[in-house]
């Protein structure tokens, strides 16, 4: 993988408006984050059931809950890890 050419600005599709964030007020990283949340193949996670050994519970969790909950956590490690270097 060529993480120069993945991380690169003129990828398809997106159109550079200005040096800094655009008029939205949004990051580059929530841009690409709503471009996941609302493409088809994030969606079609949610006809997929996700599968636990021996549950404790009956209720069914699809790949994209399990989807979504980790990024909820991962997000939220990033963030006090982010905090914690910031301390020093």
């Amino acid at each position: 993988m060529n993480w120069k050419k993945l991380l690169n600005d003129n990828r398809l599709g997106i159109k550079k408006t200005s040096s800094n964030n655009s008029l939205d007020g949004r990051s580059q990283f929530q841009k690409d984050f709503d471009r996941i949340v609302f493409s088809p193949a994030f969606r079609r996670l949610q006809d997929k059931t996700q599968v636990f050994p021996l549950p404790e519970s009956d209720f069914v969790h699809t790949r994209l809950t399990h989807s979504l909950e980790v990024s909820v956590v991962g997000r939220s490690l990033g963030n006090l890890v982010g905090e914690r270097i910031l301390e020093r």
